[in-house]
């Protein structure tokens, strides 16, 4: 197999083949993929990354492919990352959005990858964020992350983004859901799509009520941002070109304010501490072993011993 080195160097000259076969070292996490990682890294920090989240069947996929054509469009080069549910029986990714992005195909300036989730929580895989530094790396100068549509748990990409879309569409239920799971809070662009649906303006007024409100108990000041609200139909592509706007608004907003230095310092701050609770973690059970990680869990069951008094017998040893 051909050294995760020369793949790395291969990729930063613009060969697809060579970055399609890194990322698969980064999904297995390999030793190579880390020190590819290393190699890669002072190339990355210049791509405006952009999360797309929001329930399943609002129309992700479908507004990701209208975003990917009209940045196109403007010749801007654009990386895409689509986390799936991952299938109980491959651990690979179920949906496979690059299915339902066939009209992207063979755009040297766009490359699509789907991720599965393998059982990590947030609605992001556990590589997403070094696959986005690698289509960073190489050059990508827009890399959209759309992710599983797990709901409560999609606040996690606000910590991957510098700008996140939350998509809602009408007749999903109460409108206001959005508020209850958390992701009004992370939305720095807010869109309706299906707009050509019944209810489509009912639900944008739910959410200007919410983000009014939101407003009102928030301090205000030079960095505050009001995320606009976008009415969409995806599947023609009305509204896209205003979703882009509204993008490149938040991007120059972060910049100007200061805000994008610090949203780099959370996202970083965030990945140090998820990897470093992810080596602890593997380190301290290997340590530890199976047979007897199996035996505390018989004995938490047996309520012979808490949780608590054995994670501290566990980490003491």
């Amino acid at each position: 197999m051909e050294a995760a080195s020369a793949l790395a160097t291969k990729a930063l000259d613009g060969n697809r083949y060579a970055l399609a076969r890194l990322i698969s070292l980064v999904e297995d996490d390999s030793g190579d993929a880390r020190a590819a990682l290393r190699a890669i890294y002072p190339h990355t920090g210049h791509a405006h990354i952009i999360g797309v989240t929001g329930a399943p069947g609002t129309g992700k996929s479908t507004l990701v492919n209208e975003l990917a054509k009209a940045l196109r469009a403007q010749t801007t080069t654009v990386g895409i990352v689509a986390v799936d549910p991952s299938s109980p029986f491959t651990g690979g990714a179920m949906l496979g959005d690059r299915v339902r992005m066939r009209d992207l195909a063979g755009d040297p300036g766009i490359f699509i990858r789907s991720m599965a989730t393998r059982g990590s929580l947030g609605g992001l895989a556990r590589a997403t964020s070094d696959v986005v530094k690698l289509l960073d790396a190489v050059g990508f100068a827009v890399i959209l992350v759309e992710t599983v549509g797990a709901g409560q748990a999609e606040v996690d990409i606000a910590r991957t983004a510098h700008t996140t879309i939350v998509i809602e569409a009408p007749g999903m239920g109460d409108e206001v859901q959005a508020l209850k799971a958390g992701l009004m809070e992370i939305a720095d662009v807010l869109v309706v799509n299906k707009a050509d649906r019944p209810g489509a303006a009912r639900t944008a007024r739910a959410l200007e009520l919410v983000i009014n409100l939101n407003t009102t108990r928030s301090q205000t000041g030079d960095n505050a941002w009001q995320p606009p609200i976008v009415q969409t139909i995806a599947l023609d592509g009305t509204g896209v070109a205003e979703v882009l706007e509204a993008t490149a608004a938040h991007r120059k907003h972060l910049i100007t304010t200061g805000m994008w230095a610090r949203r780099e310092q959370v996202r970083v701050e965030t990945e140090l501490y998820n990897i470093l609770q992810q080596e602890l973690l593997g380190r301290v059970i290997a340590q530890a072993g199976e047979e007897q990680m199996q035996d505390w869990v018989a004995r938490i069951v047996a309520r012979e011993v808490d949780v608590y008094t054995a994670v501290g017998t566990i980490i003491g040893k």
